[in-house]
């Protein structure tokens, strides 16, 4: 099953970075969160891996109605995108709603994921 959104990016991983918060605002999203897994793994365990950010990203007028047709939607909330870099190229990606959502029976949150995804597929795409 596809469950996400990718593209791959013609810029340094800071610019992507950067043009994926730009993106997502433009099209009602902030961000509630931003994990650099890389920091995060050298720190816990030591280890290196390349460049990795998990950008928890929300639209809070279709927050407040998935919550409202789905009280515990909050646990596949916020939507992620994702930036990082694997073999010396960056790539975007971004979770595709109606997967993470697809597990729920409501036709209604079924439509409010349909709408997100469409804001985040504009976004991806126009990277």
């Amino acid at each position: 099953m596809k469950y996400s959104i990718r593209k791959k990016m013609n810029t340094s991983f800071d610019e992507a970075r950067e043009r994926v918060i730009d993106a997502l605002q433009k099209e009602g999203f902030g961000i509630l969160t931003e994990i650099d897994v890389k920091a995060t793994l050298k720190k816990k365990i030591n280890v290196d891996f390349d460049n990795y950010i998990i950008l928890g990203a929300c639209n809070p007028s279709n927050a407040f109605k998935a919550l409202n047709a789905e009280i515990e939607i909050g646990l596949m909330l916020p939507c992620n995108v994702i930036v990082y870099q694997q073999n010396n190229e960056i790539y975007v990606s971004a979770i595709l709603p109606s997967a993470a959502m697809g597990i729920i029976e409501n036709e209604l949150l079924k439509k409010i994921a349909a709408n997100i995804e469409q804001k985040l597929s504009k976004v991806i795409k126009n990277l």
